[in-house]
């Protein structure tokens, strides 16, 4: 197989899976909504981060006696249906 480090090696026509995702070697951050690739947008001002921080702490506080977890960007989230393996999925931002 190919290694794919460039998004320019891939049909962006096609639809891709989670499993298909976890192959790529690429430096343009993306997600996969529906089987298809989006680039996604670059880095986030310092405004956007400091709003996000406030928002991160205040819900961290919320969460503090409980046994939710909090995590902050960047984190892949798989839309995963019940049962469904990595070949199934086509949904990662």
């Amino acid at each position: 197989m190919q290694e794919i480090n460039d998004l320019s090696q891939l049909d962006l026509s096609k639809n891709y899976t989670y499993a298909d995702y976890l192959e790529w070697r690429l430096k343009e951050r993306v997600e996969l909504i529906k089987g298809k690739i989006h680039t996604m947008s670059p880095a986030p001002k310092r405004m956007h981060q400091k709003i996000s921080l406030k928002f991160t702490l205040s819900i961290g506080n919320q969460l503090r006696n409980s046994s939710c977890e909090l995590y902050e960007a960047p984190f892949d989230v798989r839309f995963v249906k019940e049962g469904e393996s990595n070949e199934k999925i086509v949904n990662v931002v």
